[in-house]
Parts: C-alpha cells; structure tokens; sequence
C-alpha cells in the first residue's frame, strides 16, 4: 500500500480521490483550507511552506505519489486574480518541488495535476499572464487580464491552469523528474458536478453560460469517476506515462479542435534525433 499527499482534500475531486485511495487500503495525508490532516492557505507563501513541511513529517519523507487538486474557480471579482494565481499555479509548483526529494525516495512515484479543459476551450488568454505565472510572478499576471474587466476572473483561470499544465510538460521529461522514476502528468476535468458547479448552477445568470457550452455527451461529469481516473494515473499501469495531458471533459475539447492534435514536432527539435530515429523506423 501507499502513502499519498492530496491537496483539495476536504470536498470535490479531490474528496473523492480521498475517498477512493483510502478505500484501497493506502494512507492519504489531506491538505485544505480546513477539515484536513494539513490545514494550509495555499494561497500565500507560509501557507504552501507549512504544507511542504507538514507533509514531509507525516509521511518520513517519503511519498508514493501525490495529487494536486486544490483549485480556485473563476469566481466574479478582480480582486480574487491573484488568489486564484496562487493557489492554481504556485500552490501546485512550490509544493511539488518541496516534495520532489520524498517522491523521488520511493523510485517509482506518480503526481498527478488538475488542470482543465479551459486550457483549451478558452480564447484569448493573454500570453503575458501565462508567461508572469510561469515566472511565479501572480501580481503582473492579475494585471495582464484586468482589461478584460467582468470576464478577467475565466482568464486568470485560464491563464493559470495553462500556466501549471506547461509546468508539467516541460519539467516531466527532465532527469529531476522523469530521471528519478517521478511520472508527472495532468489531468483535464470539464465541467464535473462539484459544490462548485453546483453553486454556480444556483445562479441564473452563470447558469445559463455553463449549460450553453457544448459537452457532446450531454450532462455534466461525476467527480467519483475522476477520482477512478486519478487512482488509474497512480497505479503501475501509468509506468509509461509521463507529461500526458488527460481530457476527461464529454468531448468538448475535441468539439472545439478536432484538427488541432496530434502536430508534427518542430524540425528544428526533432533534429538531433532525426537519423536514430529514421534507422530504428527501417530497422522494424
């Protein structure tokens, strides 16, 4: 059995990943706002040290693997921009690298990231966010989505979930990670029916956009069925996984860009590898 670090522990996905690692047996230390093993604000810098250190204590410094559910929505109101900054980008990356020495001691750990079909399904997201978010820099990026007045909350959103999924993609591959038997991936929720959603629903104006968007499969996703995808993302069957980004969302990304995956890769990237590449291809 294993020991997991999950943050958003105390209500939607990330309850019911609880729920179901706790179910099979392993040990799950929660970190939330509240009603946690670790309670922690990770939307400020003592808050996410706490939850590094916390967690390290609880679990000897070792971890089979880590879940990073805790989120903030597009919730009105500019002032919450870089709340959800925090919490989206940096309550993921600084608790990630707090715990990369204990995923690593376990030589065979997986992480999975919440991130979003909003990544994709969201236009005009300014780059100058994505790349201040990258940078660890929440004020600038706030900044760069005020012009979009009452519609800069889905773009902080946006912005933060793309931010934290590039994250990903670019440290998974690396010796640190992928090198130390630490497989990073995302997972890519659409609208999932949470207390979030749900008191988004209870609004009539924010109501009537969420029903309008297109899911091809009709309805809304159950969070208990996130959390089987999460459990599969940990297991042994994910060995081979590494900086995949997951779409669990009723088709909606697929609806919005049928044509836009797979791309070829860069000449320019693929190079260096071109002749192995091409000699194992006429070798098969």
């Amino acid at each position: 059995m294993g020991v997991y670090a999950v943050t958003g522990s105390a209500s939607g996905m990330g309850r019911a990943v609880v729920d179901k690692l706790t179910a099979a047996g392993h040990t799950v230390v929660g970190v939330d706002l509240a009603d946690a093993d670790v309670v922690a604000d990770l939307s400020t810098d003592d808050g996410r040290r706490r939850a590094v250190r916390e967690v390290l204590s609880r679990t000897d410094g070792r971890l089979d693997g880590a879940v990073l559910a805790a989120g903030v929505g597009p919730v009105p109101g500019t002032e919450r921009l870089p709340l959800i900054g925090a919490v989206n980008y940096l309550g993921v990356v600084e608790l990630l690298e707090g715990w990369r020495t204990a995923l690593a001691a376990t030589g065979s750990a997986k992480v999975v990231v919440f991130g979003s079909n909003s990544t994709t399904t969201t236009p005009a997201v300014p780059r100058r966010a994505v790349r201040a978010l990258l940078a660890g820099d929440v004020t600038r990026a706030a900044r760069a989505v005020r012009l979009f007045g009452k519609n800069s909350p889905p773009m902080m959103y946006a912005g933060s979930k793309i931010a934290v999924t590039r994250w990903v993609r670019r440290h998974a591959t690396t010796a640190d990670w992928a090198g130390a038997g630490i497989r990073l991936n995302v997972l890519a929720p659409g609208a999932i029916l949470t207390p979030l959603l749900e008191k988004q629903l209870a609004t009539p104006a924010e109501a009537k956009v969420i029903r309008r968007f297109p899911v091809p499969v009709g309805g809304f996703g159950d969070a208990g069925r996130l959390g089987d995808w999460v459990v599969f993302m940990l297991s042994d069957a994910a060995d081979f996984l590494c900086g995949s980004v997951v779409f669990v969302d009723g088709g909606s990304d697929a609806y919005f860009r049928p044509d836009a995956w797979p791309r070829s890769v860069p000449v320019s990237r693929i190079l260096p590898y071109a002749w192995r590449f091409l000699r194992y291809r006429g070798n098969r």
